[in-house]
């Protein structure tokens, strides 16, 4: 075996690894190109220190293959200027920290007269690599979980595309996955309303049923905005009212022996444009990551209606603003805020009339008021900036809507599920309409006279109809749709203020005081629960299950079919009778007798 030598310059030491490790531990390095004289027995000197010569430091390898390697010095005990010279037998020498390596010469089996000096140099790393190291630094962390999961990828603003030119513009092919590509196709084109009723069940259509699957994994907690709803802005028209409330309270003459301050009004009013700036941030956020579940919410025939309170949260806003600030309300901002409502409810109201299985005996449900509300709110500010056409325009398309709306929803046609005691508090929006109509009529009229009376009347009598129910009240979680209590019930706070304006005595102060206090706790208390279940349960947004249905060709249920569309039979007969001359009534239906 050859012995491999070890020169020092200025080091007193050669590091341990040098002196023990194996030529079999480390990748050899071959060089074919320039002639090395064989080293074989060189023993090389190095100065130490204190002048004395060292004696060579000898390792013996078991194998001919001699390998040079870079070895990190430590910076406290070599200076820069320090170099290493290992001299292998007829393999490496390290000249100024460069490696320079040829083959094994002197052999019998040597085909390469001339070996060659090689230098080390780094070698690449994969991408896969990087990506498999990135992982394991990285792959425990939530929140890059969420971001790398690309089970959501179809409901992505650009559904994947965009990530998919970018693999391409980086030269690697972009593979799909079967689930993948599944996904993507679930999530080409909307959903038809059909889809809806056959895949969800419940009132707000928002249980799926047990045979159907969802197109997101139901498995762990989906991101934020892809489980926040748009039914979230009823916070923000809680909140919100609560400023014209509080603004009614200070202006109003029968309430002046309370000495309501405006400074509450003006309190109110900041931290109701902060919370709905948040509302509105999240859910744009929402609209730029995940579009898809915003168009499913769009095209849900209960959801939709929701898309109404972010106008009227708006509305809100403007009515309570201070008096120094609601005074210099341009006309502009009226026009700017009532566009978005007349697009919704000519889509909405259109549907009602004639949309088939959009129709309003197919999708009545309590939130069919939010439609109603914003144009009686869109008519109190209006006639509150002076204008006269717009609000009566306005007025006049919510009663005659609220009047069909009223009628299908009191009778509960055979279509119209019974709302479970989760849902009782949107029984409250029957209250919002006609509180905010009288309040928006007397503010057309200029007083309020008995046309106000009156459904500031109906008001009432709902009100306290369903206030008396204390199982309303009671048996079931904390939920959202709780925030259903809070705007109907200052609406008719703000209403029996108003009509204690006009019809003056111990009574109606009373009451008005009654009705502003209840709605002021109950909106306090929602606050601090909708805060305790958002931030320390965190359990107020699970995941989204209405809009996750899958949009594939389910196979009939006759079941279903049978409850749905009849007895197709009998059906059949009635139309053969209809269409025929010959035929009576009684012959088109089949009647087995039980004797001969």
């Amino acid at each position: 075996m050859e012995n491999c030598q070890v020169e020092k310059y200025g080091l007193s030491e050669v590091p341990s690894l040098i002196k023990y490790i194996s030529s079999n531990e480390v990748a050899a390095f071959y060089a074919n190109d320039l002639q090395y004289p064989s080293l074989s027995s060189i023993k090389s000197e190095t100065p130490s220190a204190e002048g004395q010569v060292d004696e060579p430091v000898t390792i013996n390898h078991q194998k001919k293959h001699l390998v040079s390697i870079n070895m990190p010095l430590s910076c406290e005990e070599v200076q820069p200027q320090n170099n290493i010279k290992v001299l292998c037998s007829g393999e490496t020498d390290l000249r100024d920290g460069i490696p320079i390596s040829s083959s094994q010469i002197n052999t019998e089996d040597s085909k390469h007269p001339l070996p060659s000096k090689c230098y080390s140099q780094p070698v690449p790393k994969s991408s896969e690599k990087l990506e498999a190291i990135s992982d394991v630094n990285f792959a425990n962390h939530q929140s890059i979980k969420s971001l790398k999961d690309n089970r959501f990828d179809s409901f992505k603003t650009w559904s994947g595309k965009l990530e998919k030119q970018f693999s391409i513009l980086s030269g690697r092919s972009p593979t799909l996955t079967v689930e993948e590509d599944n996904s993507l196709r679930n999530t080409d084109r909307p959903l038809p309303v059909n889809q809806y009723f056959d895949a969800l069940e419940g009132p707000e259509l928002e249980t799926l049923r047990a045979s159907e699957e969802i197109v997101l994994p139901p498995d762990n907690l989906w991101p934020f905005p892809l489980r926040f709803p748009i039914s979230s802005f009823g916070i923000c028209l809680g909140v919100s009212s609560q400023a014209i409330l509080w603004k009614a309270l200070a202006m109003s003459p029968s309430t002046e022996f309370l000495h309501i301050s405006l400074k509450i009004n003006f309190i109110l009013w900041f931290i109701s444009i902060a919370l709905t700036a948040t509302i509105f941030t999240i859910y744009l956020l929402k609209i730029i990551l995940y579009f898809e579940a915003v168009r499913r919410e769009y095209y849900h025939p209960i959801r939709v209606n929701f898309f109404f309170a972010p106008w009227i949260a708006l509305l809100f806003l403007a009515l309570g603003a201070p008096p120094s600030v609601a005074k210099n309300l341009h006309h502009a901002l009226w026009y700017i805020l009532m566009v978005p409502l007349v697009c919704l409810e000519l889509k909405i109201y259109g549907q009602w009339m004639s949309g088939g299985q959009r129709r309003l005996s197919k999708v009545a449900n309590p939130s069919n008021h939010l439609s109603v509300v914003g144009n009686f709110v869109g008519a109190l500010l209006g006639a509150s900036m002076g204008l006269k056409e717009g609000p009566m325009f306005f007025f006049a398309v919510g009663l005659a809507h609220y009047i069909v709306l009223f009628v299908t929803l009191y009778q509960r046609l055979p279509t119209n599920e019974t709302l479970p005691k989760d849902l009782h508090p949107v029984f409250f929006l029957f209250v919002a309409a006609p509180s905010v109509a009288s309040v928006a009529w007397a503010r057309i009229e200029g007083s309020f006279d008995y046309r106000s009376r009156i459904a500031y009347f109906i008001a009432m009598f709902l009100y306290f109809s369903l206030a008396v129910r204390v199982n309303f009240f009671r048996g079931f979680k904390f939920s959202l749709s709780w925030w259903a209590y809070t705007f109907p019930m200052t609406g008719a706070a703000i209403a029996t203020i108003n009509y204690s304006n006009q019809v003056t005595n111990v009574m109606t102060k009373a009451l008005s005081t009654m009705l502003s206090l209840t709605s002021s706790l109950i909106v306090t208390a929602l606050l601090f629960s909708t805060m305790l279940h958002a931030f320390v349960l965190r359990d107020l947004f699970p995941n989204d299950l209405a809009i996750a249905i899958s949009n594939r060709k389910l196979k009939p249920n006759k079941k279903r079919f049978h409850l749905r569309h009849g007895h197709a039979k009998e059906i059949e007969n009635y139309l053969k009778f209809v269409n025929s001359d010959k035929h009576d009534l009684e012959t088109s239906v089949t009647i087995t007798p039980s004797f001969k």
